[in-house]
Protein backbone atom coordinates (compact mmCIF):
# COMPACT_ATOMS: atom_id res chain seq x y z
CA UNK A 1 0.00 0.00 0.00
CA UNK A 2 2.97 2.59 1.09
CA UNK A 3 4.67 1.88 -2.22
CA UNK A 4 1.93 2.19 -4.23
CA UNK A 5 0.91 5.62 -2.51
CA UNK A 6 4.71 6.63 -3.28
CA UNK A 7 3.89 5.89 -6.79
CA UNK A 8 1.02 7.84 -7.87
CA UNK A 9 2.38 10.23 -6.14
CA UNK A 10 5.61 10.23 -7.94
CA UNK A 11 3.52 9.52 -10.90
CA UNK A 12 1.41 12.87 -10.66
CA UNK A 13 4.60 15.28 -9.81
CA UNK A 14 6.12 14.36 -13.04
CA UNK A 15 3.17 15.07 -15.14
CA UNK A 16 2.60 18.72 -13.53
CA UNK A 17 6.23 19.09 -14.27
CA UNK A 18 7.14 17.27 -17.79
CA UNK A 19 3.97 17.34 -20.00
CA UNK A 20 4.76 15.75 -22.56
CA UNK A 21 8.57 15.57 -21.80
CA UNK A 22 10.17 11.02 -22.74
CA UNK A 23 10.78 9.08 -20.26
CA UNK A 24 14.92 9.64 -20.76
CA UNK A 25 14.35 13.35 -20.14
CA UNK A 26 12.18 12.66 -16.68
CA UNK A 27 15.10 10.62 -15.62
CA UNK A 28 18.27 12.90 -16.09
CA UNK A 29 16.10 15.47 -14.63
CA UNK A 30 15.43 13.41 -11.41
CA UNK A 31 18.82 14.66 -9.87
CA UNK A 32 18.02 18.26 -10.17
CA UNK A 33 14.07 18.56 -9.23
CA UNK A 34 15.32 16.31 -6.11
CA UNK A 35 17.86 19.33 -5.51
CA UNK A 36 15.05 21.91 -5.96
CA UNK A 37 12.37 20.38 -3.39
CA UNK A 38 15.19 19.76 -0.83
CA UNK A 39 16.57 23.03 -0.39
CA UNK A 40 12.79 24.49 -1.14
CA UNK A 41 11.83 23.67 2.80
CA UNK A 42 15.24 25.20 3.79
CA UNK A 43 15.49 28.88 5.45
CA UNK A 44 17.35 31.93 4.75
CA UNK A 45 16.79 35.50 5.03
CA UNK A 46 19.96 36.60 3.48
CA UNK A 47 20.41 37.21 -0.23
CA UNK A 48 22.24 34.30 -1.74
CA UNK A 49 21.68 32.44 1.30
CA UNK A 50 22.33 28.76 1.25
CA UNK A 51 18.78 28.09 -0.39
CA UNK A 52 19.38 30.54 -3.18
CA UNK A 53 23.12 29.46 -4.24
CA UNK A 54 21.90 26.01 -4.46
CA UNK A 55 18.49 27.08 -6.64
CA UNK A 56 21.02 28.70 -8.61
CA UNK A 57 23.38 25.70 -9.07
CA UNK A 58 20.15 23.50 -10.13
CA UNK A 59 19.21 26.00 -12.31
CA UNK A 60 23.30 26.52 -14.07
CA UNK A 61 22.52 22.57 -14.27
CA UNK A 62 19.51 22.97 -15.79
CA UNK A 63 20.47 25.04 -18.39
CA UNK A 64 24.06 23.06 -19.36
CA UNK A 65 22.06 19.80 -19.91
CA UNK A 66 19.27 20.99 -21.79
CA UNK A 67 19.62 24.94 -23.35
CA UNK A 68 19.60 24.32 -26.93
CA UNK A 69 22.92 26.71 -27.22
CA UNK A 70 26.04 26.61 -25.69
CA UNK A 71 26.01 29.46 -22.87
CA UNK A 72 29.26 30.91 -21.15
CA UNK A 73 30.46 31.27 -17.54
CA UNK A 74 30.72 35.20 -18.43
CA UNK A 75 26.92 35.22 -20.46
CA UNK A 76 25.37 33.36 -17.14
CA UNK A 77 26.88 35.96 -14.42
CA UNK A 78 26.35 38.78 -16.49
CA UNK A 79 22.70 37.55 -16.70
CA UNK A 80 22.83 37.58 -12.96
CA UNK A 81 24.18 41.04 -12.26
CA UNK A 82 21.66 42.24 -15.00
CA UNK A 83 18.48 40.33 -13.45
CA UNK A 84 20.10 41.64 -10.02
CA UNK A 85 19.66 45.37 -10.82
CA UNK A 86 16.39 45.08 -12.85
CA UNK A 87 15.00 43.69 -9.73
CA UNK A 88 14.07 46.96 -8.44
CA UNK A 89 12.18 47.59 -11.68
CA UNK A 90 13.92 51.29 -12.19
CA UNK A 91 14.24 51.60 -15.88
CA UNK A 92 17.16 53.93 -15.06
CA UNK A 93 19.23 51.80 -13.15
CA UNK A 94 21.02 49.77 -15.02
CA UNK A 95 23.74 47.24 -15.18
CA UNK A 96 26.99 47.73 -17.65
CA UNK A 97 29.35 45.00 -19.16
CA UNK A 98 33.23 46.61 -19.30
CA UNK A 99 32.30 46.81 -23.04
CA UNK A 100 28.87 48.32 -22.61
CA UNK A 101 30.47 51.21 -19.80
CA UNK A 102 33.20 52.52 -22.17
CA UNK A 103 29.98 52.74 -24.40
CA UNK A 104 28.74 54.88 -22.25
CA UNK A 105 31.89 56.63 -21.41
CA UNK A 106 32.04 57.78 -24.85
CA UNK A 107 28.69 58.90 -25.55
CA UNK A 108 28.55 60.90 -22.48
CA UNK A 109 31.73 62.55 -23.71
CA UNK A 110 30.64 63.69 -26.61
CA UNK A 111 32.81 61.06 -29.01
CA UNK A 112 32.07 58.06 -30.31
CA UNK A 113 32.19 55.92 -33.36
CA UNK A 114 28.09 55.78 -34.56
CA UNK A 115 25.92 56.98 -37.52
CA UNK A 116 25.54 60.41 -36.33
CA UNK A 117 22.00 60.54 -35.54
CA UNK A 118 20.21 61.83 -32.14
CA UNK A 119 17.87 59.31 -30.95
CA UNK A 120 15.10 59.08 -28.66
CA UNK A 121 12.52 57.30 -26.88
CA UNK A 122 8.81 58.83 -25.88
CA UNK A 123 7.67 58.44 -22.28
CA UNK A 124 6.41 54.54 -21.96
CA UNK A 125 7.30 53.22 -25.25
CA UNK A 126 10.48 51.29 -26.61
CA UNK A 127 10.27 52.81 -30.10
CA UNK A 128 13.80 54.47 -31.01
CA UNK A 129 13.19 58.15 -33.00
CA UNK A 130 15.77 60.24 -34.95
CA UNK A 131 15.32 63.67 -33.39
CA UNK A 132 18.11 64.96 -35.68
CA UNK A 133 20.66 64.26 -38.09
CA UNK A 134 23.62 65.56 -38.72
CA UNK A 135 25.12 66.85 -41.88
CA UNK A 136 27.69 64.83 -43.44
CA UNK A 137 27.58 62.02 -40.63
CA UNK A 138 26.97 58.33 -42.25
CA UNK A 139 22.85 58.46 -41.01
CA UNK A 140 22.92 61.42 -43.71
CA UNK A 141 24.16 59.97 -46.29
CA UNK A 142 22.58 56.64 -46.62
CA UNK A 143 19.07 58.90 -46.41
CA UNK A 144 18.21 58.86 -42.63
CA UNK A 145 15.71 61.81 -41.53
CA UNK A 146 14.33 63.33 -38.29
CA UNK A 147 11.17 61.36 -37.32
CA UNK A 148 12.22 57.94 -38.67
CA UNK A 149 11.75 55.16 -36.34
CA UNK A 150 14.33 52.95 -35.56
CA UNK A 151 13.34 49.19 -35.53
CA UNK A 152 16.44 47.15 -35.58
CA UNK A 153 20.27 47.80 -35.52
CA UNK A 154 22.16 44.41 -37.28
CA UNK A 155 18.88 42.20 -36.01
CA UNK A 156 18.67 43.51 -32.25
CA UNK A 157 15.43 44.76 -32.00
CA UNK A 158 14.96 48.04 -30.41
CA UNK A 159 11.53 46.76 -28.77
CA UNK A 160 13.53 43.99 -26.60
CA UNK A 161 15.58 47.03 -24.71
CA UNK A 162 14.04 48.56 -21.82
CA UNK A 163 16.48 51.23 -21.98
CA UNK A 164 17.55 53.28 -25.18
CA UNK A 165 20.97 53.00 -23.94
CA UNK A 166 20.89 49.49 -23.93
CA UNK A 167 19.55 49.43 -27.60
CA UNK A 168 22.16 52.23 -29.18
CA UNK A 169 25.22 50.14 -27.83
CA UNK A 170 24.05 47.79 -31.01
CA UNK A 171 24.46 51.18 -33.60
CA UNK A 172 27.69 52.18 -32.61
CA UNK A 173 30.68 50.21 -32.46
CA UNK A 174 33.87 49.62 -33.62
CA UNK A 175 35.35 52.72 -36.39
CA UNK A 176 34.73 51.60 -40.20
CA UNK A 177 32.08 48.79 -39.02
CA UNK A 178 29.61 48.33 -40.58
CA UNK A 179 26.04 48.28 -38.94
CA UNK A 180 22.62 47.13 -40.84
CA UNK A 181 19.39 49.57 -40.01
CA UNK A 182 16.01 49.07 -40.27
CA UNK A 183 13.84 51.64 -40.13
CA UNK A 184 10.31 52.95 -40.83
CA UNK A 185 8.86 55.66 -42.63
CA UNK A 186 5.37 56.72 -43.21
CA UNK A 187 4.22 52.81 -41.78
CA UNK A 188 6.95 51.57 -44.37
CA UNK A 189 10.27 49.81 -43.06
CA UNK A 190 13.39 50.23 -45.20
CA UNK A 191 16.86 48.26 -44.73
CA UNK A 192 20.26 50.07 -44.82
CA UNK A 193 23.93 49.38 -44.44
CA UNK A 194 25.95 52.22 -42.65
CA UNK A 195 29.74 52.76 -42.58
CA UNK A 196 30.29 53.60 -38.90
CA UNK A 197 32.58 56.85 -38.40
CA UNK A 198 33.97 58.51 -35.33
CA UNK A 199 31.61 61.29 -34.27
CA UNK A 200 32.21 64.19 -32.54
CA UNK A 201 29.00 65.55 -31.69
CA UNK A 202 28.21 69.23 -30.58
CA UNK A 203 26.09 69.87 -27.86
CA UNK A 204 25.57 73.51 -28.33
CA UNK A 205 24.23 75.07 -31.27
CA UNK A 206 24.08 79.15 -31.86
CA UNK A 207 22.98 82.05 -33.88
CA UNK A 208 21.57 85.44 -34.09
CA UNK A 209 18.24 85.41 -34.70
CA UNK A 210 17.43 89.41 -35.00
CA UNK A 211 20.39 91.31 -35.59
CA UNK A 212 19.12 94.72 -35.08
CA UNK A 213 17.10 93.91 -31.94
CA UNK A 214 20.10 91.69 -31.01
CA UNK A 215 18.34 88.68 -30.32
CA UNK A 216 20.30 85.45 -30.24
CA UNK A 217 19.69 81.80 -30.02
CA UNK A 218 21.50 78.96 -28.39
CA UNK A 219 20.31 75.52 -28.43
CA UNK A 220 21.41 72.80 -25.78
CA UNK A 221 20.93 69.40 -27.24
CA UNK A 222 22.36 67.31 -24.08
CA UNK A 223 24.75 67.96 -21.19
CA UNK A 224 27.49 65.98 -22.06
CA UNK A 225 31.39 66.20 -20.57
CA UNK A 226 32.21 69.36 -22.87
CA UNK A 227 28.34 71.61 -22.48
CA UNK A 228 28.95 74.31 -20.57
CA UNK A 229 32.66 75.72 -21.85
CA UNK A 230 30.27 75.39 -25.56
CA UNK A 231 27.87 77.43 -23.82
CA UNK A 232 30.19 80.36 -22.69
CA UNK A 233 31.78 80.49 -26.04
CA UNK A 234 28.26 81.03 -27.73
CA UNK A 235 27.27 83.45 -25.25
CA UNK A 236 30.93 84.94 -25.91
CA UNK A 237 30.26 84.57 -29.63
CA UNK A 238 26.97 86.12 -29.30
CA UNK A 239 27.50 88.81 -27.06
CA UNK A 240 30.59 90.07 -29.43
CA UNK A 241 27.67 90.37 -31.97
CA UNK A 242 25.30 93.17 -29.79
CA UNK A 243 23.88 90.44 -28.01
CA UNK A 244 20.75 91.82 -25.55
CA UNK A 245 18.47 89.39 -25.22
CA UNK A 246 18.49 85.12 -25.91
CA UNK A 247 16.46 82.42 -26.23
CA UNK A 248 17.86 79.13 -24.89
CA UNK A 249 16.32 75.88 -26.43
CA UNK A 250 15.71 72.54 -24.77
CA UNK A 251 13.26 70.87 -26.08
CA UNK A 252 15.01 68.05 -27.67
CA UNK A 253 17.25 67.87 -24.23
CA UNK A 254 16.77 64.70 -22.72
CA UNK A 255 19.36 65.62 -19.78
CA UNK A 256 23.08 64.73 -19.00
CA UNK A 257 25.61 65.69 -16.38
CA UNK A 258 24.56 67.35 -13.61
CA UNK A 259 27.68 69.01 -12.63
CA UNK A 260 27.55 71.00 -16.60
CA UNK A 261 23.68 72.40 -16.21
CA UNK A 262 24.64 73.29 -12.77
CA UNK A 263 27.86 74.93 -14.29
CA UNK A 264 25.74 76.86 -16.55
CA UNK A 265 23.17 78.02 -14.42
CA UNK A 266 26.05 79.13 -11.85
CA UNK A 267 26.85 81.33 -15.11
CA UNK A 268 23.78 82.90 -15.63
CA UNK A 269 21.80 83.43 -12.12
CA UNK A 270 22.26 85.46 -9.19
CA UNK A 271 23.27 83.88 -6.07
CA UNK A 272 20.91 81.35 -4.81
CA UNK A 273 19.96 77.74 -4.90
CA UNK A 274 19.80 76.29 -8.46
CA UNK A 275 19.12 72.99 -7.48
CA UNK A 276 19.10 70.33 -4.53
CA UNK A 277 19.15 66.52 -4.41
CA UNK A 278 17.79 64.31 -1.46
CA UNK A 279 18.90 60.31 -0.91
CA UNK A 280 16.38 57.73 1.07
CA UNK A 281 18.53 58.73 4.15
CA UNK A 282 17.26 62.18 3.97
CA UNK A 283 20.49 63.50 3.38
CA UNK A 284 20.38 67.06 0.94
CA UNK A 285 22.92 67.79 -1.16
CA UNK A 286 22.87 71.42 -2.53
CA UNK A 287 24.06 73.30 -5.96
CA UNK A 288 24.28 77.12 -5.35
CA UNK A 289 25.29 80.01 -8.17
CA UNK A 290 27.95 81.86 -6.45
CA UNK A 291 27.06 85.54 -8.08
CA UNK A 292 30.88 85.84 -9.06
CA UNK A 293 29.31 85.67 -13.14
CA UNK A 294 25.65 86.67 -13.85
CA UNK A 295 24.08 87.16 -17.04
CA UNK A 296 21.46 90.08 -17.07
CA UNK A 297 19.60 89.92 -20.27
CA UNK A 298 16.24 88.85 -21.01
CA UNK A 299 15.80 85.38 -21.66
CA UNK A 300 13.65 82.69 -22.80
CA UNK A 301 13.42 79.30 -22.40
CA UNK A 302 11.82 76.89 -25.04
CA UNK A 303 10.68 73.48 -23.77
CA UNK A 304 8.94 70.41 -24.63
CA UNK A 305 8.11 66.75 -23.84
CA UNK A 306 10.98 65.50 -24.80
CA UNK A 307 12.90 68.22 -22.41
CA UNK A 308 13.72 65.88 -19.33
CA UNK A 309 16.23 65.48 -16.20
CA UNK A 310 18.91 68.13 -16.65
CA UNK A 311 17.14 70.07 -18.76
CA UNK A 312 14.33 70.24 -16.44
CA UNK A 313 16.93 71.06 -14.25
CA UNK A 314 17.32 74.26 -16.13
CA UNK A 315 14.02 75.36 -16.83
CA UNK A 316 12.94 75.00 -13.35
CA UNK A 317 15.70 76.95 -11.84
CA UNK A 318 15.10 79.72 -14.46
CA UNK A 319 11.24 79.63 -13.47
CA UNK A 320 12.19 79.59 -10.05
CA UNK A 321 14.51 82.58 -10.17
CA UNK A 322 12.10 84.50 -12.31
CA UNK A 323 14.86 85.04 -15.01
CA UNK A 324 12.89 84.33 -18.26
CA UNK A 325 9.88 83.00 -19.67
CA UNK A 326 9.26 79.17 -20.47
CA UNK A 327 7.33 78.57 -23.82
CA UNK A 328 6.23 75.71 -25.31
CA UNK A 329 4.64 71.84 -23.90
CA UNK A 330 5.43 70.24 -20.55
CA UNK A 331 8.01 68.85 -19.81
CA UNK A 332 9.06 65.05 -19.19
CA UNK A 333 8.67 64.80 -15.70
CA UNK A 334 12.15 62.90 -14.53
CA UNK A 335 13.19 64.43 -11.08
CA UNK A 336 15.62 61.71 -10.17
CA UNK A 337 18.87 61.39 -10.50
CA UNK A 338 21.24 58.58 -11.52
CA UNK A 339 24.99 57.83 -10.15
CA UNK A 340 27.13 55.32 -12.09
CA UNK A 341 29.66 53.24 -10.07
CA UNK A 342 32.52 51.78 -11.36
CA UNK A 343 33.68 48.31 -10.22
CA UNK A 344 37.11 47.05 -10.29
CA UNK A 345 37.03 44.84 -13.50
CA UNK A 346 35.51 47.33 -15.73
CA UNK A 347 32.18 46.93 -15.01
CA UNK A 348 29.75 49.73 -13.74
CA UNK A 349 26.49 49.97 -11.84
CA UNK A 350 23.97 52.89 -12.61
CA UNK A 351 21.63 53.39 -10.09
CA UNK A 352 19.15 56.05 -8.89
CA UNK A 353 20.42 57.28 -6.20
CA UNK A 354 18.41 60.78 -5.51
CA UNK A 355 15.31 62.86 -5.98
CA UNK A 356 15.67 66.53 -7.18
CA UNK A 357 13.78 69.79 -6.31
CA UNK A 358 13.80 73.18 -7.89
CA UNK A 359 15.09 75.78 -5.97
CA UNK A 360 11.26 76.58 -4.62
CA UNK A 361 11.26 72.80 -3.69
CA UNK A 362 9.05 71.54 -6.16
CA UNK A 363 9.58 68.30 -7.25
CA UNK A 364 8.62 67.65 -10.92
CA UNK A 365 9.17 63.38 -11.09
CA UNK A 366 5.87 62.29 -13.21
CA UNK A 367 4.46 64.88 -13.53
CA UNK A 368 6.97 67.89 -15.54
CA UNK A 369 7.02 71.56 -15.67
CA UNK A 370 4.11 73.75 -17.18
CA UNK A 371 5.87 76.78 -19.20
CA UNK A 372 4.34 80.22 -18.64
CA UNK A 373 3.23 80.06 -22.02
CA UNK A 374 1.37 77.06 -23.44
CA UNK A 375 2.49 76.66 -27.23
CA UNK A 376 2.20 73.77 -29.25
CA UNK A 377 5.03 73.24 -31.71
CA UNK A 378 3.65 74.02 -35.09
CA UNK A 379 6.41 74.37 -38.34
CA UNK A 380 5.12 76.55 -40.73
CA UNK A 381 6.78 75.40 -43.61
CA UNK A 382 6.84 72.72 -46.17
CA UNK A 383 7.44 70.44 -44.10
CA UNK A 384 6.76 69.60 -40.10
CA UNK A 385 10.64 69.05 -39.13
CA UNK A 386 12.12 71.12 -36.26
CA UNK A 387 15.92 69.75 -37.18
CA UNK A 388 18.39 72.24 -37.09
CA UNK A 389 20.70 70.59 -39.30
CA UNK A 390 19.18 70.16 -41.98
CA UNK A 391 18.11 72.59 -45.01
CA UNK A 392 14.65 72.44 -44.51
CA UNK A 393 14.67 74.46 -41.49
CA UNK A 394 13.90 77.91 -40.87
CA UNK A 395 13.66 79.59 -37.59
CA UNK A 396 11.16 81.86 -38.77
CA UNK A 397 8.99 78.80 -39.65
CA UNK A 398 8.74 77.88 -36.11
CA UNK A 399 5.84 79.26 -34.25
CA UNK A 400 7.67 78.71 -30.94
CA UNK A 401 10.73 80.31 -31.77
CA UNK A 402 8.35 83.30 -33.16
CA UNK A 403 6.70 83.51 -29.91
CA UNK A 404 9.97 84.08 -28.31
CA UNK A 405 11.01 86.57 -30.05
CA UNK A 406 8.04 88.53 -30.05
CA UNK A 407 8.10 88.18 -25.95
CA UNK A 408 11.98 89.14 -25.84
CA UNK A 409 11.04 92.38 -28.23
CA UNK A 410 8.51 93.35 -25.85
CA UNK A 411 10.88 92.89 -22.84
CA UNK A 412 13.31 94.95 -24.66
CA UNK A 413 10.96 97.77 -24.96
CA UNK A 414 10.18 98.40 -21.53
Amino acid sequence: MEEELKKKKRKSFWLGILIGACSVTAIVLAAGIGLFVWFKGSSSTDFLGKKEQTKLKVIESMINRYYYKDVTESQKATGLYKGLVSSMKDPYSEYFTPKEYKEMQEETSGNYAGIGAVLTRESGTTNTLITRVYEGSPAAKGGLQKGDEIVSANGYLSEQYDTLSGFVNHIRGEESSKVTIVYKRDGEEKTIKLVRKNITVPSVVHYMLDQKKGIGYIEITEFSENTQSEFEAALSDLKKQGLKAVIYDVRLNPGGLVNQVTGILDDLLPKGTTVYMKDKYGKKITYDSDDKTQEKIPCVVLTSGQSASAAEIFAGAIRDFKYGTLIGTKTFGKGIVQQTMPLSDGSAVKLTVETYYTPSGDCIHKKGIQPDIELKYEFKGDKDRADLSTDTYDYKNDNQIQKGIAVLKKKLSQ
